[in-house]
């Protein structure tokens, strides 16, 4: 498939995420369709400009027309949704999907789908703590992360129709892992961090924190405003990977707790010493004036 400006691009799911791609590819001068469960986020997209076109039902016409289809829905909505109206898909078109597990969506959906048509995955590691359309921000995919988990059943063309996208869409680093290295990577490097946030705001329960709470705690819980429908669909699809770096952390902390209870400063300093220069690593490079 050549992707230009020529590509009829049908986005289905207008939150976050599908919200963002449709405002950056519309911005850029592509078509862009979609198709969403609600009335309210049909009218806010088009309200503002999002996309062209918009629409409550699976309109036959719309999918067979579409070059480029882009999933951002739940994971197993994804499956389910492809699995029933794949029969619309013109021969040729190319479908990708945002979701953040692959492992058991991935091989899913190629071992079923309809050999005129390529399933290429990848993820936007980039989004924001709210759900909805109205949160959508294509701003947050500038500079960001991207990552692409094709399989032996992929074309160099489809991979390279996404990093074509992914530049489109501004981001910085697009790289390449396997749906098993994706998910392994996705534990520790996102949904980790989700539960650590969760927990964090469930932990201790005092009606006075919100008085007395700094920029520490405000900056480390920002995610623990969470989507549980969509979160706990992705830890549970990620069990085994989650568990293992849960347990990787745990181990962790309890060192660091006996360094603590053992009056050790020394270890300490080294541990939050280490724990600086790695931080920095992840910092943005500053823009030159």
């Amino acid at each position: 498939m050549t992707f230009d400006k020529n590509t009829n691009i049908l986005i289905v799911g207008l939150g976050v995420i599908g919200g963002g791609y449709a405002a950056a590819l519309t911005r850029a001068g592509f078509s862009v369709s979609a198709i969403t469960k609600d009335r309210e986020t049909v009218d806010y997209a088009l309200r503002h400009g999002l996309v062209r076109y918009a629409t409550t039902e699976i309109d036959e016409d719309l999918i067979k027309n579409a070059n480029f289809i882009i999933f951002a829905l739940y994971p197993t909505v994804f499956i389910e949704w492809v699995e029933k109206y794949q029969h619309l898909f013109s021969p040729g078109t190319l479908i990708t999907d945002v979701t953040g597990v692959k492992g058991s969506v991935v091989d899913r959906v190629q071992s079923f789908l309809r050999y005129d048509v390529e399933f290429i995955a990848h993820h936007p590691m980039a989004g924001r703590e709210r759900s909805g359309v109205e949160y959508s921000d294509p701003e947050v995919f500038v500079g960001a992360n991207l990552i692409i988990t094709p399989t032996e059943k992929n074309t160099r063309e489809a991979v390279e129709v996404i990093r074509e996208l992914g530049k489109i869409l501004g981001f910085l680093r697009i790289t390449e892992l396997s749906a098993k290295e994706h998910d392994e990577m996705i534990a520790f490097l996102s949904q980790l961090t989700h539960c650590i946030a969760v927990c964090l705001m469930t932990c201790k329960e005092d009606e006075n924190l919100v008085a007395y709470t700094g920029d520490s705690f405000r900056d480390l819980t920002r995610i623990a405003k969470i989507n549980e429908k969509m979160w706990s669909e992705l830890f549970l699809m990620n069990k085994d990977a989650l568990l293992a770096e849960m347990n990787r952390f745990i181990e962790e902390f309890n060192g660091m707790k006996n360094m603590i209870e053992a009056d050790d400063r020394t270890a300490l300093m080294e541990k939050m010493k280490y724990s600086a220069e790695k931080r920095a690593l992840f910092d943005k490079p500053k823009k030159r004036d």
